[in-house]
């Protein structure tokens, strides 16, 4: 039986889910897109702005995102794979696409509020929030300042980005995945969890970034995507998983207090306007050039959390393979360039100093 201190201890994490849950569940009914996720997102985020102790262990956290993972690669299919010849080029114009979102953003960032070069490069750069965090801990930047606007945008395109598709009719023009009647054996889905959680350790033993996510998915979409096995998981164990991520996402906003949030919502405004525009002239540019659905190349090349990202491309029916592949090479690009960015901006500042 529980102890009376181990029940304490998992009170929030109750009441995070619980209200995830009603969250997701209010959405659902009332119609919106991708509702469990954006319920669940929303409710989360304002009872951390309330001040409850909204929280998700991070041992938890990593298994609902091999749950998810499984459930993007169930989507595969041999044919789904056929699309892989086309990712050069839309890879190539989200890598122009990202250099030109941070450019943007980060010349809105100084001219209009006024941050330092540093702070504006962090708080304009799209993903990659746990290595954008560490560096602007590292480099000396506005800490707050990043980590709202960062946090913002991503509520704002979880909440946008299902009703924008909707109101264009985009996600019915979707790549669709397995029926929803499909269900794997419980063999099928024994070999699925284990090989999916095989990779997902294996990857984040070499630091992959989002190993647990997309290592899971490699693996179940290797299974699928070569006709290895069939069906996926119960629809309500994933409907579970997609609750337990936008809570997650949600208890991002735990402990930001509520003046330090307003102070910087503008910033978040303007910036998010700057990189969606930028995000739609190349959507636009991609759809013309790229025969992929149009709701595919917006999930794709909308500058989001990754893991987020793919947790809407699940709920709104759309390809994973390619989402996938696109949202990590973003990943890659904003990982692997900030940290050289961010020493040059340095050196430049050192050398203003020294000037003056």
């Amino acid at each position: 039986m529980p102890s009376p201190t181990s029940l304490r201890r998992s009170l929030p994490l109750l009441e995070t889910l619980s209200i995830g849950a009603i969250g997701g569940t209010l959405f659902t009914v009332m119609g919106f897109p991708a509702g469990l996720i954006s319920g669940s997102v929303l409710a989360v985020a304002i009872a951390s702005l309330a001040g409850r102790p909204m929280t998700v262990p991070l041992g938890l956290t990593r298994i609902v995102m091999v749950i998810v993972g499984i459930a993007l690669g169930s989507v595969v299919t041999p044919a789904t794979l056929k699309g892989l010849t086309d990712y050069p080029l839309s890879v190539g114009l989200l890598s122009l696409s990202t250099a030109c979102i941070i450019l943007g953003a980060t010349t809105y960032l100084r001219l209009v509020h006024g941050w330092d070069r540093v702070s504006a490069l962090f708080g304009a750069s799209p993903g990659a929030l746990a290595q954008i965090v560490a560096l602007s801990a590292e480099c000396g930047a506005d800490l707050r300042g990043v980590v709202v606007v960062q946090t913002m945008r991503i509520l704002f395109l979880t909440l946008g980005i299902p009703s924008g598709m909707a109101l264009f009719g985009l996600a019915s023009t979707a790549t669709k995945g397995l029926p929803a009647g499909i269900l794997a054996s419980p063999l099928t889905m024994l070999i699925m969890v284990a090989t999916a959680s095989l990779t997902a350790i294996l990857l984040a033993r070499v630091k992959f970034p989002g190993a647990w996510i997309f290592g899971s998915m490699i693996g179940s979409g290797f299974l699928h995507g070569t006709g290895l096995v069939e069906g996926g998981l119960p629809w309500w164990f994933t409907s579970a998983a997609l609750i337990a991520m936008g809570s997650v996402t949600g208890s991002r906003f735990a402990g930001t207090p509520m003046r330090l949030l307003l102070s910087f919502l503008l910033a978040a405004l303007g910036s998010f306007a700057v990189a969606m525009t930028i995000a739609t002239f190349f959507i636009l540019l991609t759809a013309r050039l790229v025969e992929v659905p149009v709701g595919d190349i917006v999930m794709a090349y909308s500058p989001g959390a990754q893991d987020t990202m793919m947790v809407l491309a699940l709920a709104l029916h759309l390809d994973p393979v390619f989402v996938g592949a696109h949202q990590l090479a973003r990943y890659l690009i904003v990982s692997l360039g900030n940290p050289f960015l961010a020493r040059i901006l340095m050196k430049r500042d050192a050398k203003s100093a020294a000037a003056d």
